[in-house]
């Protein structure tokens, strides 16, 4: 347990608005002599709207026994209250398990793992798992490496998603797609619901397919992004968590487009496995509120 960690929980709400719920959940905190170190909230609309909250607070001799027993009395008093039926209640000191599946492309992958060896990302990177051998060298000076060649068939790609679920089996809250060169299955999606974070440029929807960025290149874009979000069984139609872009012009060749793009997705998907990993991210149907640092 990190010494800066002991004792502090993050509250994250999602329900109708309607007045009270703040000084409900102030009150509450106050009254079991809860500290709240930050404090967010949004309001879809002022009447009728959806209120969002991310709260953080401090309780000195917070545990894990002692976490259950307080999420239990905010659900009678509050939360059952106010008919919140979308809420949680997490401990900072316990760190997600992440998995990051990948094929060839590294740029995404060594980014995490590099945020991850200098204490950027508070999570336990467990493993990275891949349809290609090629990056067992490099990625095994982190953590583990696990070939699973995705296979030809549908009944090869079953085999290796049902090997990829396997190793993943108690080892990962989260799974990370670093530029996965695969279509999850339905099967797949469904056991990490809103847990699956894939990074892809912004050519979508324009630009499906193989090599994109020549396509750019002859329509001169002047615009290189990337987008980070949740994974859904509507292929790249999940809600956003994070996007950002750079400005290029007529100067730029294909492989200096491919270079910025691959800069902007390695930043893009970090954010946005931090924020994730961080509960600053609330889904909302096919969006997120997303509370920032």
């Amino acid at each position: 347990m990190t010494e800066s960690r002991k004792g502090v929980a993050r509250l994250l709400i999602k329900c109708s608005d309607r007045p009270g719920i703040v000084a409900a959940v102030s009150g509450f905190l106050h009254s079991r002599g809860a500290n709240i170190i930050h404090s967010d909230q949004h309001s879809s609309d002022p009447q009728g709207g959806t209120f969002f909250m991310r709260n953080e607070f401090y309780l000195p001799g917070l545990d894990m026994d002692g976490l259950e027993a307080f999420k239990e009395d905010f659900r009678q008093e509050v939360a059952t209250r106010f008919d919140m039926v979308d809420w949680s209640m997490n401990p900072t000191w316990v760190r997600k398990k992440v998995a990051i599946l990948v094929s060839r492309y590294d740029h995404a992958l060594m980014e995490l793992l590099w945020r991850w060896a200098r204490g950027e990302l508070y999570a336990d990177i467990t493993m990275v798992i891949s349809n290609h051998p090629d990056l067992r060298e490099p990625v095994e000076a982190f953590v583990p490496y696990h070939h699973v060649p995705s296979g030809k068939t549908p009944e090869e790609k079953d085999l290796a998603e049902a090997r990829i679920l396997e190793l993943m089996k108690g080892k990962a809250d989260v799974v990370i797609l670093a530029r996965y060169m695969q279509i999850l299955s339905p099967r797949f999606v469904e056991a990490y619901p809103m847990q699956i974070i894939n990074i892809h440029h912004s050519f979508l929807p324009a630009f499906v397919g193989a090599d994109p960025y020549r396509r750019a290149a002859d329509r001169g874009v002047k615009l290189i992004g990337a987008t980070a979000h949740y994974v859904t069984a509507e292929l790249d139609q999940g809600p956003i968590i994070e996007q950002d872009v750079i400005r290029v012009n007529h100067s730029h060749t294909v492989e200096d487009l491919k270079s910025c793009g691959a800069d902007v997705e390695r930043h893009v998907l970090a954010r946005a496995v931090r924020w994730h990993m961080e509960d600053r991210v609330i889904v909302d149907g096919n969006k997120t509120i997303v509370f920032p640092r």
